[in-house]
């Protein structure tokens, strides 16, 4: 008996616009299909937090959290709480 589980993957974002959409893209074309990626915007001061908002817009299986920044270990807390 095969069973489909909902695979969270977690990414904090720190001022990465230049990296994002490849990031976003090649997890996006994964094979697996019943996943959702939680993404944490971790106070980017640069366009990064933008690049999110509109991923997530597009494709229902995206979130967003913005926070104000206090790091990866913080941030990957805060979104385990939130999932």
């Amino acid at each position: 008996m095969q069973t489909n589980s909902t695979i969270s993957v977690i990414v904090p974002v720190y001022n990465a616009e230049k990296y994002l959409p490849r990031c976003i893209e090649s997890i996006l074309r994964q094979t697996y299909p019943d996943f959702e990626l939680l993404l944490v915007d971790d106070g980017s001061t640069d366009g990064s937090g933008n690049i999110l908002d509109e991923y997530a817009s597009r494709d229902s299986r995206i979130e967003v959290f913005h926070q104000r920044n206090s790091g990866v270990t913080i941030a990957r807390s805060y979104i385990l709480k939130k999932s």
